[in-house]
């Protein structure tokens, strides 16, 4: 549970002034009932592209519209009353120049009334980073693997395996932290990388599939659910698994349809039923028992 910031919406200042304290709880939210459900207990909600693969079924994140994640960010502040949101910008809304990256910001930020944006890159994203921070955009950086630079990384690969590999996410870590991001998250990259990195800059990172050392953590919702299907990444621990409630749930609500023991009297308008269920099954909707006459009232 969160200490000195519960009962009041979370600023990014609060969430850069997290560096080196309380580990930040973060998780993505793409709808209002998911963020009135995470709400409470989250520091941060992201609005992540990811959105394309979790809801949409895309292979990846490249295919997502700005469009697309304005309706998403709309609904996910609605439902939250105290986590900070931030909404990504997707493939192609801000690598083109500073300037398209600014207009696409602003719009986000005035049509979901979110704290900030995220956008992914290191030092050849310094520019922009530095040029919405400037224009009062706040900003948080993505590191290490890139989704939306898929096809460029050659897949979903872990990154900081190699020396240079990892001299460059250092150098990454550090231009995007200067150019004035206000956290950084840090992705399926090497432990000892991440924690060095997290050492080294000033700002708070966020991990996943980082380090424990990181100054907070984020996941896919729907991955520590167990509602994402059998793409889960090594580095997500399950915490439930509602996927086995939900077959469950439709199975019984399936059965019961074809079996005319739902709707019952009590789910219907006008009705009332004209006789008892016969032996120890009730007549009061539950399902149980023989199914029984109603009668329709007009009106």
């Amino acid at each position: 549970m969160r200490t000195e910031t519960r009962g009041k919406t979370i600023t990014v200042k609060d969430i850069r002034d997290r560096k080196g304290g309380e580990p930040l709880v973060c998780l993505t939210a793409y709808s209002t009932p998911m963020a009135r459900a995470l709400d409470p207990h989250c520091d941060l909600l992201l609005v992540g592209d990811s959105v394309g693969m979790v809801v949409y079924g895309m292979d990846t994140t490249i295919g997502v519209s700005l469009e697309t994640m304005i309706a998403h960010g709309q609904a996910v502040r609605r439902g939250a009353g105290q986590a900070c949101v931030i909404v990504d910008l997707p493939f192609g809304s801000y690598q083109e120049s500073p300037e398209q990256a600014f207009r696409n910001a602003a719009r986000v930020l005035a049509e979901t009334g979110c704290a900030g944006v995220k956008l992914e890159g290191g030092a050849a994203m310094a520019e922009t980073v530095a040029f919405l921070s400037a224009r009062g955009v706040p900003v948080l950086g993505h590191v290490g693997l890139l989704p939306q630079s898929f096809h460029a990384l050659g897949g979903f690969r872990t990154q900081g395996r190699e020396e240079r590999s990892a001299v460059e996410l250092h150098h990454d870590a550090r231009a995007i932290a200067e150019a004035g991001a206000f956290a950084i998250v840090i992705e399926a990259t090497m432990e000892a990388v991440a924690r060095d990195i997290t050492a080294e800059v000033p700002v708070p990172t966020i991990g996943i599939g980082a380090s424990p050392a990181c100054d907070g953590q984020i996941l896919v919702t729907e991955d520590i659910l167990g509602l994402s299907g059998e793409r889960v990444p090594k580095f997500v621990k399950p915490y439930a698994d509602l996927k086995s409630g939900l077959d469950e749930a439709v199975a019984a609500y399936a059965e019961e349809v074809r079996a005319r023991r739902f709707p019952g009297p009590e789910h219907c308008f006008g009705a009332k039923p004209t006789s008892r269920a016969a032996g120890s099954g009730k007549a009061d909707g539950s399902g149980e028992g023989p199914l029984r006459r109603v009668t329709i009232k007009a009106g």
